[in-house]
């Protein structure tokens, strides 16, 4: 299976996320690392527009066939459209088919090869359409509530039911955490959507899930690292 590594060199949360210094490697290696080292993931496959982004991702053994065009670079750009250019890339290149495939999001740095196993070995073992990695909810949704311009609040409307019941007995709910994907290209091609009637959710702790999207997520991750390597 080919992994692709989504990374644009544009950032407005973060200027220059995919490759600011994380504890001497760019943020990018993290995730080339660990889809390298993986058993299950024959290709890793960078999607970039940046030449310097294109570089080090090189330097640190991943493929770049080609730079991104500009127009799937922008921020309203669909994610599902920087997939599909890479797929149907790779596919005129090489004239054989990608019925599947991986995506791990470059902000995800402390998903490791072992949870890239794990998840595709799954994905493989009950034969499903699509595999989504997520992290257990913060809070339930029934907690969810709404202000109104004169500060009043009230419910957001989800799961009513469990509105006043405490956390422990409450349902559990999970999101996706941007760590691991195995996509159908067909699927994507046909419906744009990430999910079929039997798609699967890994799941992963929450200190594997942080996704690096502001300064504050980076030097939480930075401090998880550091700790990391001191035990």
């Amino acid at each position: 299976m080919i992994a692709i590594v989504p990374a644009r060199g544009g950032s407005k949360g973060l200027p220059g996320k995919n490759i600011k210094n994380l504890c001497g490697k760019p943020l990018i290696a993290y995730t080339l690392e660990a889809a390298l080292k993986s058993k299950e993931i024959e290709r890793v496959i960078v999607s970039t527009d940046s030449q310097e982004i294109a570089s080090i991702a090189k330097q640190y053994g991943a493929e770049v066939p080609f730079l991104r065009p500009a127009c799937l670079a922008e921020d309203e750009t669909s994610a599902v459209d920087v997939y599909l250019h890479a797929v149907e890339y790779l596919m005129n290149l090489s004239g054989h088919s990608i019925p599947k495939f991986a995506v791990l999001l470059p902000t995800v740095p402390l998903r490791d090869e072992n949870e890239i196993d794990a998840a595709v070995r799954m994905f493989k073992e009950k034969d499903a359409t699509t595999l989504i990695s997520v992290v257990e909810a913060d809070v339930p949704v029934s907690w969810y509530y709404c202000m109104d311009e004169t500060g009043t609040v009230r419910n957001a409307g989800f799961d009513t039911i469990n509105i006043m019941r405490n956390r422990q007995k409450n349902s559990k709910y999970y999101i996706p955490n941007g760590a691991i994907y195995v996509l159908d290209y067909h699927l994507l091609k046909e419906k744009r959507t990430y999910y079929a009637r039997d798609t699967l959710g890994y799941i992963m702790t929450r200190t594997k899930s942080v996704d690096i999207d502001t300064i504050e997520d980076f030097e939480y991750v930075e401090y998880l690292v550091k700790k990391g390597k001191s035990t």
